[in-house]
């Protein structure tokens, strides 16, 4: 699966550095002849997508390298690191554009438009609108920020050279250079989006939450199994796109054996990675009482208890020990409260101080998922 992938998207990439250098070319003589900045700038830009489009196929590669002993979980990584060169690039880009439109603000030059040039400029707009679309497309498809990056960059140069062909327009018609102050506009918007660009790229690198629609998936083949009760902490890291590795608790009655629980561990993680792609390196067990009648019905008066502050959104893990005078539980605090340790201690309290015959023993969770 991920060879396929690589070959789309070294292929995509192919394409757009095929269609970048072509309208590179084109708009730069245009621009040099007409002696317009904003012209002259896009046929710059279309050479940066065509690095950005370079650095696509570099990381791929990179990417697609297999795990090894400094790097055991792969090298997948390295995607967001390339997205991020790309967003750099679109972010240099823009600021270079912005310091030359200003300079001909300063020392304007005026333009020179002839009909085929402004041809050429309507083909690119049409070729640039296209291939912006697509790549982006197939970026979504495959899960590449490289190519999503690339194709928004693309679309975006579709609707500047199109706003260079209104400032022409207004200058053939009514004499009015609005050139160096077009360029001005264009730079600030590619600036806006390679800063936007950058920072969700950034926010991957740092660790985002997993997307919910996989975690539900993973939670329903999981409890699929008759012997789980429950599925909770599910914990998922991010190695790369679509390269998921994780953790997970599940709630399992009190009488499995020792080698029950290593059998129905085992087949989970066979399923989960069969039906999901996600290796579960760890599975926690949640032992549930199911023989003591008083046991379940304390269950439930504890979690009305530490449920009743809003901001408690779950309770799991629950387990009556008689023998050693012990409750254990866990209880998921909302980041939204205001201090999660508070609304964590409070909710203890309350039940040392419904059972004050107990030990207590309450860890508090986080909700990596929803």
């Amino acid at each position: 699966m991920n060879s396929t992938r690589d070959t789309i998207i070294i292929r995509t990439s192919i394409i757009g550095i095929a269609a970048n250098v072509f309208l590179s070319v084109f708009k730069a003589v245009i621009g040099i002849m007409t002696h317009s900045v904003a012209i002259t700038m896009d046929a710059v830009n279309n050479i940066s997508d065509a690095a950005s489009s370079l650095i696509t196929i570099v990381g791929t590669r990179l990417a697609g390298k297999e795990p090894d002993k400094n790097h055991p979980f792969g090298y997948g990584r390295i995607e967001y690191m390339s997205a991020m060169v790309i967003s750099i690039l679109v972010l240099y880009a823009g600021i270079t554009a912005f310091t030359e439109s200003v300079k001909a603000i300063l020392h304007p030059e005026q333009p020179a438009y002839s009909t085929v040039s402004l041809i050429i400029v309507a083909v690119g707009v049409a070729v640039k609108f296209l291939l912006g679309r697509y790549v982006k497309s197939v970026g979504e498809k495959v899960d590449s920020d490289a190519l999503v990056n690339s194709g928004t960059d693309a679309t975006l140069d579709s609707v500047i050279s199109l706003s260079t062909l209104v400032a022409a327009t207004i200058y053939l018609f009514l004499h009015i250079s609005l050139e160096a102050w077009l360029g001005a506009v264009i730079s600030l918007v590619i600036i806006k989006s390679g800063l936007e660009m950058l920072k969700e790229t950034i926010s991957r690198i740092l660790g985002e939450r997993a997307d919910a629609q996989l975690a539900r998936q993973i939670r329903d083949t999981i409890l699929s199994f008759p012997a789980v009760s429950g599925v909770y902490d599910l914990v998922l890291h991010d190695y790369g796109p679509s390269a998921y590795q994780g953790s997970v608790h599940v709630e399992v009655p009190d009488t499995c054996t020792a080698n029950d629980l290593d059998q129905l561990l085992r087949m989970i993680s066979v399923k989960v990675y069969e039906e999901h792609h996600v290796i579960l390196t760890a599975i926690g067990v949640y032992s549930i009482n199911t023989r003591d009648e008083e046991a379940i019905r304390m269950r439930e008066r504890v979690a009305s208890t530490v449920l009743a502050d809003p901001y408690v959104t779950q309770m799991h893990g629950f387990y009556l020990d008689k023998e050693h005078r012990s409750i254990r539980f866990d209880i998921v605090v909302s980041f939204d409260a205001p201090n999660r340790q508070t609304v964590y201690a409070e909710a203890v309290r309350k039940v040392q101080e419904k059972y004050p015959e107990y030990t207590i023993s309450a860890a508090m969770d986080t909700d990596f998922i929803s």
